[in-house]
């Protein structure tokens, strides 16, 4: 049995990952931690958990926990997995991995040196509307593929441009970027999966609107290992009827056109028309990808979202935005 303790139990656990550790067989949330003691235990009380911390240092040191997820914002991320591979539990940490590529790199390094595993909540890699994506292409129905093209674009929230409550997503000395940051890790890392890593990037990134501290408009060019090449183009504060989600894989005999977050109808389009495929996600988006992290804990299987394959989102986005 692998006995979970959340470390950060915000707006993400409630429903997103949370409740899968408990759904999942041979897996138990025991433990939740928030540095505010009467959230965090509001929140045990609410999903049923054992034990409740304000301290994160004693959910990891307690010995009825025998993982942790981490799940505060990045600027946290590398010591707290730090601190729980070094006490010998597993860890699975939120997106993006860390605040920087550097910190990546120590993370990485202590789960090699500690043979403790290290995985990263991209879940994208495990869900059925993004694997039948990566069917789509494996199974050749667009031919050879040769570009991948990304466009996100849409509003600011009132959460990003309140001055007297910031959210910590558009401050870069906690998220490590801007909304970029949040976003675009997911989309990188899912072409990442299909594609191999980008071993050749540029970028340029701006503050247009002024709302914030962080990149706001970020354009992007980058090379796959396969040999695809694509481009990016985020900008997080255009008005709302310049919304746009989507992502496009064109290839020699067709294209997938799909959401990154918006989970619209897949669509495969060549010369014998347009197909459209649903989405079909989990209660709990997060339950496939936590799934293999317990499989790969208890030896039975291999996660396909670790340390080593979430950095490389990090060092693209770090090259985009030249920080």
């Amino acid at each position: 049995m692998v006995q979970w303790g959340i470390i950060g139990c915000g707006d993400v656990t409630e429903k997103k990952s949370g409740p899968a550790f408990n759904k999942i067989e041979n897996s138990k949330l025991v433990a939740v931690m928030r540095r505010n003691g009467m959230l965090a235990e509001d929140y045990a009380k609410r999903h049923g958990v054992p034990k409740w911390y304000d301290d994160a240092s004693l959910l990891i040191n307690d010995p009825d926990v025998t993982a942790v997820y981490v799940a505060t914002p990045p600027s946290t991320h590398a010591k707290y997995a730090i601190e729980a591979m070094m006490a010998g539990k597993p860890v699975y940490v939120e997106k993006p991995m860390a605040a920087s590529f550097d910190e990546c790199q120590k993370m990485n390094q202590v789960s090699k040196e500690t043979g403790i595993p290290l995985f990263v909540a991209y879940y994208r890699r495990t869900l059925p509307g993004f694997l039948l994506v990566k069917e789509l292409l494996d199974d050749g129905r667009i031919g050879i593929p040769l570009m991948a093209n990304i466009r996100l674009t849409r509003a600011a929230l009132p959460q990003e441009t309140d001055a007297s409550n910031p959210s910590w997503r558009v401050d870069p000395a906690i998220a490590g970027g801007g909304i970029f940051y949040d976003l675009a890790s997911h989309q990188l890392d899912f072409l990442d999966f299909i594609f191999g890593g980008i071993v050749d990037v540029n970028g340029i990134s701006t503050n247009r609107a002024k709302l914030y501290d962080a990149e706001d408009t970020v354009t992007a060019s980058y090379a796959f290992h396969s040999g695809v090449i694509g481009s990016g183009t985020w900008c997080f504060v255009t008005d709302s009827s310049a919304n746009e989600d989507l992502m496009e894989i064109i290839g020699s005999e067709g294209k997938i056109q799909f959401s990154g977050f918006g989970h619209q109808p897949i669509r495969l389009i060549t010369k014998q028309g347009t197909l459209e495929f649903p989405y079909l996600n989990p209660e709990n988006i997060q339950y496939n990808l936590i799934k293999q992290a317990v499989e790969s804990i208890r030896g039975k299987s291999q996660c396909v979202s670790t340390g080593e394959t979430a950095a490389r989102a990090n060092w693209a986005m770090e090259q985009i935005v030249r920080r």
